[in-house]
């Protein structure tokens, strides 16, 4: 997929507010950096944690980070690298606002919270649209592993998880995005 040239490339950034490791943390900041200098808005919930470091390393590299939540609930302040918000009624709203017009959506571990985010992504790529979902980091990827081995997350004939690809550090995750956006 060739995203040079479009403006308005979204990526979509789960995480948790309580990061597992420092690894992570900077696993996320990477990410943010990565997305923005490849010209991608980084949206999340845009509160603290992990999505405070994705968008610290957006906001290195100049990027817009949208953050998205509920218009009648109050999570706390949104971090400081905030440069736009959205706010909408009701949380399938918030999951159609990450995800209808994305065009990657990059997973890391959390509370329950994001493993909300990350099964409706797994659901909506299954079956609505085949949006690219990268789960990032060893705690993502050990969700992945045990929804696999639950048989929570299956391949069949009718729904492919050609749309899901595991990231487990920075190196693997810049170059799936040169792959992506098809860097030089």
């Amino acid at each position: 997929m060739n995203l040079r040239g479009n403006n308005d490339k979204k990526a979509t950034f789960f995480g948790g507010v309580v990061p597992a490791s420092e690894d992570e943390q900077e696993l996320a900041e990477h990410i943010g950096n990565r997305l923005a200098a490849t010209g991608f808005v980084l949206q999340s919930g845009g509160y603290n944690g992990l999505m405070e470091a994705a968008a610290r390393g957006a906001a290195t590299a100049t990027g817009e980070i949208v953050a998205v939540t509920l218009t009648d609930v109050e999570w706390g302040e949104f971090n400081p690298y905030v440069t736009d918000v959205v706010r909408v009624r009701r949380m399938g709203d918030r999951l159609h606002r990450f995800l209808d017009d994305t065009d990657l959506v990059v997973a890391m571990g959390g509370g329950v919270g994001t493993l909300h985010e990350i099964s409706a992504a797994l659901w909506y790529s299954g079956n609505v649209r085949a949006v690219p979902i990268w789960l990032a980091g060893s705690t993502a990827l050990e969700l992945g592993a045990f929804l696999r081995a639950e048989r929570w997350l299956f391949e069949s004939p009718t729904r492919s998880l050609a749309f899901l690809r595991e990231v487990r550090n920075a190196r693997e995750f810049d170059c799936a995005l040169a792959d992506f956006v098809e860097l030089p």
